[in-house]
């Protein structure tokens, strides 16, 4: 199964963590990675596979010339030590690419790019036509502008973020450690690598420890969520150690390194994997019991009747979670009312909508299409 994906695979996107990156000192980028990087690359590129990398790096590299010991805790820090380390960074890139014939760009992006839907275009035009001419797109979260609102929160997400914008067949996750183990294993010796993982479990999740390093933002936990957003789009996911000289090729060709995610039975269509993992919620609708089984186990639209609370305030088309009498969210998705129309409408019939508002949009609050449940 794992030779078959990896055979089919011809759009790839490669994640690389800080851990990875980082120097001996934990100060700069280490050339010797880079290099050794730029010519597996440049012998994937002959097989005629398209790569496109989200690299880590730039706040590491920038901290020490700001006199940094550790990662900046502030969002100034973090921004300035962006600024000076990305082109640090992607001058690294350069030296060690060119020297194997390859030319890279660098892309910078905000979770407002992929959230606006032009310009989720617009930048899947760009890689496409960089890729197209035989250029290695390195993507980073433009750190140097963001503010909280628009953190992707760690590039593992931004990473599977991308995957699904350019519709890659295959996210690999190059980090410090060899990949998911059945308990931490730098405090239990008896700790053993789970070579391939079908469905990631809500156990799995619970499992997860935080960030093992001092130059990187994302632990386990954050790359079980990076490839459960690849998987649900049907690709495939591998998290391997890194830093292991050659371990990309040797996972390329199928051997049993790292942990394999398969991809998801059922895989959401690019529309609904952008609802339900790009977008970031701007309100909440609790429903009844009723409309509980309604939506989340029949599959059909979200109407006025079942709602029973209104969270937030927001505009029609916005995105919203949609939670049980419990307050658990089992869906989300985008409403054809506004957070004061669904206020009036709420535990009415759609029947009544345009004699309560004046106006009728539809008969649903959220239609099927513009739904995905969790």
């Amino acid at each position: 199964m794992r030779k078959e994906l990896l055979r089919k695979a011809r759009r790839i996107v490669i994640k690389i963590g800080s851990g990875v990156l980082a120097d001996a000192s934990g100060e700069g980028i280490s050339a010797e990675f880079l290099n050794g990087l730029a010519g597996e690359i440049a012998r994937l590129r002959e097989k005629h596979l398209e790569i496109v990398i989200v690299s880590s790096g730039a706040v590491a590299a920038g901290r020490s010339l700001l006199g940094l010991t550790d990662r900046p805790k502030t969002l100034p820090q973090k921004q300035a030590a962006a600024a000076v380390g990305q082109s640090r960074l992607m001058r690294a890139y350069e030296e060690a690419f060119s020297a194997f014939g390859l030319t890279v760009a660098q892309i910078l992006l905000t979770r407002d790019d992929l959230a606006n839907r032009r310009r989720f275009q617009n930048a899947r035009g760009t890689l496409d036509t960089l890729l197209a001419s035989g250029i290695v797109p390195v993507i980073n979260e433009n750190d140097t502008v963001v503010v909280d609102e628009l953190k992707f929160g760690d590039n593992d997400n931004l990473s599977a973020l991308v995957t699904n914008l350019v519709e890659a067949q295959l996210l690999l996750i190059m980090t410090d450690i060899d990949g998911l183990y059945t308990a931490d294993p730098r405090s239990n010796p008896d700790a053993t690598l789970i070579g391939q993982v079908r469905t990631i479990t809500r156990e799995m999740e619970r499992g997860a420890g935080g960030s093992g390093s001092s130059v990187g933002t994302g632990g386990m936990a954050t790359k079980l969520a990076a490839a459960k957003k690849v998987t649900k789009a049907g690709g495939g996911a591998v998290v391997f150690a890194g830093k292991t000289g050659g371990n990309l090729s040797r996972v390329m060709a199928g051997e049993e390194i790292g942990t394999f995610f398969l991809p998801a039975g059922d895989a959401l269509n690019r529309r609904k994997h952008w609802i339900a993992y790009t977008l970031r919620p701007t309100g909440t609708l609790m429903v009844d019991a009723g409309a509980r089984e309604f939506v989340g186990k029949k599959g059909k639209s979200l109407l006025p009747s079942g709602i029973v609370k209104v969270e937030g305030r927001f505009a029609r088309g916005a995105c919203v979670k949609v939670v049980g009498p419990d307050g658990t969210e089992f869906a989300r998705g985008l409403v054809d009312y506004s957070s004061q129309e669904i206020e009036l409408i709420s535990r009415h019939k759609s029947s009544e909508i345009e004699q309560i508002l004046g106006f009728r949009y539809g008969d649903d609050v959220i239609h099927r299409d513009n739904m995905v449940v969790l």
